[in-house]
């Protein structure tokens, strides 16, 4: 089924992900916000823009790394849901990276590769997190939606994002589009 509106572009009502409306959305979404933080552990201020470092992450964020945790995302359809609880978050306020929307993030396999603008080539390598202890974040947002509804990808090509791109979705790792 594509757009609950049967056009090639989505409006805002069409945007919610399917596991709420139940409606199967096409492979790509909008790039809403990059955040980066100096610090872990802290909500993250969107910077409109960066650079996406292969092997690392995000430049100059403090959660950039080697390993399957390089890149946080998170749907702003999720952030939304926060809103109509009565929590006053946006984009960045659950520390992720790259605020999407259009996209149903969770619906993403493990491997599934996907990019950002024309450059940067992505992978997802985990979905959802344990979080052990109760963050800052979760005692300044009230609740994390991260947990539960962001997933997690490593660079494998990088390149300049910005607010605007288009996140597209390849496929599995077999597959170099």
């Amino acid at each position: 089924m594509g757009w609950g509106s049967g056009s090639s572009s989505p409006s805002s009502t069409d945007m919610a992900p399917s596991y709420e409306k139940g409606l199967r959305m096409n492979p790509w979404g909008k790039v809403v916000a990059v955040n980066i933080s100096a610090r872990k552990g802290t909500r993250k201020k969107n910077v409109g823009s960066s650079r996406l470092v292969p092997g690392l992450g995000l430049k100059d964020d403090a959660h950039a790394a080697p390993g399957n945790r390089q890149v946080s995302l998170l749907a702003q359809e999720s952030i939304d849901k926060m809103v109509r609880l009565g929590l006053k978050v946006g984009p960045g306020d659950f520390a992720e990276n790259i605020t999407t929307r259009g996209l149903d993030l969770l619906s993403l396999p493990l491997g599934t590769r996907f990019r950002i603008g024309e450059e940067t080539l992505l992978e997802v390598t985990q979905i959802g997190k344990v979080c052990h202890t109760r963050c800052a974040i979760y005692y300044q947002a009230g609740d994390c939606v991260m947990p539960k509804e962001g997933i997690f990808a490593q660079v494998l090509e990088g390149g300049e994002i910005q607010v605007g791109d288009e996140v597209r979705v390849l496929g599995g790792n077999s597959d170099h589009q």
